[in-house]
């Protein structure tokens, strides 16, 4: 197997794009050499915990409705080719993403994290929800397969802050600046949400290389 780390946040609509594109060509391809591992990277790190109305947040961070309409065409576009029906109307809170990357760590102990990753994408995406707030991470988690009454008493201690704000802090220290980033085999960064095509001529050279080794 082939380690591929991706570093992502679940409120990016480039993530939840590029997770689609990636699952397309895995699902092609079938029996996979990858194993793959979610990291933290949070595009606002330094929104309340409480996160904020999203109107506000895109006022602020896009200078109204026109710049953000202008920032969002791209995303749109692109969700359409994934096959994604992103519902950007049904998000009124842009949440901090803190304690949704601790519930993608936990899973990760337990082999569940691509299923909560899937879940808080299609939560966050789809049916708008607040996935900051602790009662909303636990019932995604519940329906990922993980303990929600675990997952409620983890969520209302600092269990694992500490960790993700530094793991976080790293990525960026090696010069990771955006997200999605995938990382292959510890070696090679792949930027951005790419092309399906492009994943199975990754996949393809690295079958190429194993069975050559």
């Amino acid at each position: 197997m082939v380690k591929l780390d991706i570093l992502s946040d679940p409120i990016c609509p480039w993530c939840y794009i590029g997770k689609s594109y990636l699952d397309r060509a895995l699902e092609a391809e079938g029996d996979h050499p990858f194993e793959i591992e979610w990291h933290p990277f949070q595009l606002n790190p330094t929104m309340p915990r409480e996160g904020m109305d999203r109107r506000a947040y895109l006022e602020q961070k896009f200078g109204g409705k026109d710049g953000a309409v202008k920032a969002y065409a791209p995303v749109v576009e692109n969700a359409q080719k994934a096959g994604l029906n992103i519902n950007f109307e049904g998000i009124l809170r842009t949440p901090n993403t803190l304690d949704a990357h601790r519930l993608i760590h936990w899973a990760g102990i337990e082999g569940l994290q691509t299923r909560v990753v899937n879940a808080l994408f299609k939560g966050y995406f789809v049916d708008g929800r607040d996935i900051g707030d602790h009662e909303t991470l636990a019932d995604l988690a519940d329906s990922a397969g993980m303990d929600a009454a675990v997952v409620q008493k983890l969520l209302a201690t600092d269990e694992d802050v500490d960790s993700i704000t530094k793991r976080d802090a790293h990525s960026r220290e090696m010069g990771i600046n955006s997200v999605p980033t995938f990382v292959v085999a510890n070696q090679h960064a792949v930027p951005g949400a790419q092309p399906p095509e492009l994943w199975r001529q990754v996949i393809s050279d690295i079958r190429t290389q194993l069975n050559a080794s």
